[in-house]
């Protein structure tokens, strides 16, 4: 009995053997890309051809990182990515990740190895990195004398810093020997003592670039005891040189911007903080002059000078009640005196001698009252308001007066 497939299952089974096969999951191939086109959502649609053939490919819009030109029908290219079937149609075509000129595909699979060898031994760590200093005095640069890429680097240089000092070191950057003369060029300013080193060049192919892939300038950078900032090529252009430097540059232009800081900022930001300083101090001294002003007040307040002057005045307003309150006093003991002057001037024996009334006394002063008290003979003392008459007792005579 024969065995009936739907369309579904035999793709779907073609599909499984492609997904099986280690050698489609990751391949290269290369050839002539025709009829290529750069879809709105970002995916590349084209075909690859030589003599013998005709291949589909697709470059989604995720891997165009992969891609470090603008392809075009007639580009000679080797294509790295995964063959695989479109189900819904039963059809298969190359996946492409990274798409490189034809001639390059050899070194970059040399690039690959070497940054999976140095990554693997640590050199890429960011541990290993070094601080690129905020102000520097002494720039070097290992990059051709002529060019765009030390121009700019020197006009954004200078423009930013003027008083900056730039040592360039004319290196090779392409060709037989341009490896050994950028090492040369990063060992001699390292010595130099500059303060940031800038190794570079302009962009370019794979192959115009590769001395900046070579292990020996990744070790010179690595171990430059200088910080390092590498700017090779374009934006979109990596090579080993990016990954060991300490600080990697998408163009030499912007690596002289991040190297050297612009004066004229600092200058501003200085001035600015000096202002800020100026007008806090001056907010200080104002609050430090009230707190004073009032220290002061509370001084006088508080200070022995104004607690003796205090005391004197109350102790004068003492002194000024003690003195109203004895005259007071004095008042009051005069006008009793005089009360009583007045209470006693009526039993005062003047008073009653002016009256015509005597005191009669014996010779010993004492006073007579009694005719008991004097006998015939006896002397007596009889005073009167003027003076004393002195008198002989020839007789006495009792009476019973009505008091």
């Amino acid at each position: 009995m024969k065995t009936i497939y739907s369309v579904g299952q035999v793709n779907r089974y073609v599909k499984n053997m492609f997904v099986q096969d280690f050698v489609l999951k990751k391949i290269y191939v290369k050839g002539e890309v025709s009829n290529c086109k750069y879809h709105p959502s970002g995916h590349i649609y084209f075909s690859l051809k030589d003599e013998t053939g005709l291949l589909s490919c697709v470059m989604f819009a995720g891997h165009r990182r992969g891609l470090a030109f603008s392809m075009k029908d007639g580009d000679k290219v080797v294509v790295g990515g995964t063959v695989d079937v479109y189900e819904r149609d039963g059809r298969y075509q190359l996946y492409a990740r990274e798409i490189t000129l034809e001639g390059a595909g050899a070194l970059y699979e040399r690039f690959l190895a070497l940054k999976t060898e140095l990554e693997e031994m640590g050199m890429f760590a960011q541990e290993y990195k070094q601080p690129i200093p905020k102000y520097i005095r002494r720039l070097g640069v290992v990059t051709a004398p002529s060019g765009a890429a030390v121009q700019d680097i020197r006009n954004i240089s200078l423009r930013r810093n003027p008083y900056l000092q730039i040592i360039l070191y004319p290196a090779l950057v392409q060709g037989e020997g341009a490896a050994d003369s950028i090492v040369k060029g990063i060992h001699m300013l390292d010595q130099a003592g500059v303060d940031v080193i800038i190794v570079g060049r302009g962009g370019g192919s794979i192959e115009d670039l590769w001395a900046f892939n070579e292990e020996k300038v990744a070790r010179a950078v690595f171990e430059c005891r200088t910080p390092v900032i590498s700017a090779v090529g374009h934006e979109t252009d990596f090579t080993i040189t990016d990954f060991v430097a300490d600080l990697r540059a998408p163009t030499p232009s912007a690596a002289a911007e991040l190297a050297v800081d612009n004066l004229k900022n600092t200058l501003e930001t200085i001035w600015n903080y000096r202002d800020r300083m100026r007008r806090g101090m001056k907010g200080k001294l104002e609050l430090y002059e009230a707190k004073l002003g009032q220290y002061q007040v509370r001084l006088q307040y508080l200070g022995p000078e104004s607690r003796l002057r205090e005391n004197r005045e109350r102790m004068r307003l003492l002194e000024q009640e003690f003195r109203d309150a004895m005259e007071q006093k004095i008042q009051q003991y005069r006008h009793a005196l005089g009360i009583y002057l007045e209470r006693y001037k009526g039993l005062s024996p003047l008073s009653k001698l002016n009256r015509g009334y005597a005191f009669v006394s014996d010779e010993e002063g004492r006073a007579v009252t009694k005719i008991s008290q004097a006998s015939s003979g006896q002397r007596l003392e009889i005073s009167v308001t003027d003076g004393v008459i002195e008198a002989e007792v020839s007789g006495c005579r009792k009476e019973n007066w009505n008091i």
